[in-house]
């Protein structure tokens, strides 16, 4: 499936039919996809026990249900020039929220948004060059929706993406 029709069923959920139910190759397969996105097909069938045309096609109705939503290189930020990170929270209108996010997404360095229950309404995470970038998207660009009433901004001082480990607990697969 093509990138651009992934990307249109991301942004109208109406279109994807509900995912099937996921057995244990199924898991496996996403374990394989989520450490190594580039992992040949032959790699994956020979890892799960499966032949290629299963391993195959059980790829396919993994991306065609919209479990698996697309391919993509996990970035270093910080080796890619963007070394400063945060977490921003904002409190906005009630009931503008697909406004904002479409604004949101048109930042530069945004890269994880979540509508959230609690003391705040949105989770952005953003990557910028430096702390002086980051200032200014915070008080120049998020500041100025008007939908938005209030943010906090939390440095990132470490992070680790969990999507890189190889091995994780047996109790957590």
């Amino acid at each position: 499936m093509a990138a651009e029709q992934m990307a249109d069923r991301s942004e109208d959920p109406g279109q994807v039919p509900p995912a099937r139910p996921l057995d244990a190759v199924d898991r496996d397969i996403l374990r394989i996809l989520r450490t190594d996105g580039r992992a040949s097909i032959r790699s994956v069938a020979e890892r799960v026990h499966v032949s290629r045309a299963n391993a195959y096609a059980r790829i396919n109705r993994l991306v065609e249900d919209g479990v698996i939503r697309g391919f993509g290189a996990r970035i270093d930020h910080e080796r890619a020039g963007q070394g400063a990170s945060a977490y921003i929270t904002l409190k906005i209108v009630q009931n503008s929220w697909r406004t904002v996010r479409e604004q949101l997404q048109a930042l530069p360095g945004a890269t994880h948004i979540a509508l959230v229950s609690g003391d705040f309404d949105v989770l952005l995470l953003v990557h910028t060059p430096d702390n002086r970038a980051l200032r200014e998207l915070v008080l120049t660009r998020i500041q100025a929706i008007p939908e938005v009433l209030s943010t906090r901004t939390l440095l990132v001082f470490e992070e680790t993406d969990l999507g890189t480990l190889t091995e994780r607990p047996a109790e957590l697969n």
